[in-house]
């Protein structure tokens, strides 16, 4: 069992940044993939970003590339997403997730979810 934890949303103005962070319960952190994905109003979860166990590579949806950036610290079981530029289109409700798979852009291939945080974006 895996619990995940997210922090870091909150309003922001178009153009400004947020670091979410998702905090994970257990030894094993370092040995899954780990995504961020968002769920806006009246629409489906997205993928958003996804980083492998050690960080050697990244996958980023083409509407956050250039703008995200996702990292971990394995020894803090911590996963973040560095949100810059951001616009009224991020906001959305962000969840973290793991995944023992290599399907790590589709929300298939996760099975540990957190309660997500909120990110509102002023225009």
């Amino acid at each position: 069992q895996v619990q995940l934890v997210e922090s870091g949303g909150g309003l922001v103005q178009a153009g400004g940044s947020l670091r979410l962070s998702c905090a994970a319960s257990g030894r094993a952190f370092s040995t899954y993939a780990m995504g961020w994905f968002r769920q806006a109003p009246e629409k489906e979860r997205e993928f958003v970003a996804a980083i492998v166990w050690n960080s050697r590579n990244t996958y980023y949806a083409d509407s956050v590339k250039g703008r995200f950036t996702i990292f971990r610290d394995n020894a803090k079981n911590t996963v973040y997403l560095q949100m810059n530029s951001l616009k009224s289109e991020d906001t959305a409700v962000y969840y973290c997730a793991t995944s023992r798979t290599s399907r790590i852009m589709d929300m298939g291939g996760y099975d540990y979810w957190g309660q997500g945080t909120q990110v509102t974006v002023s225009s």
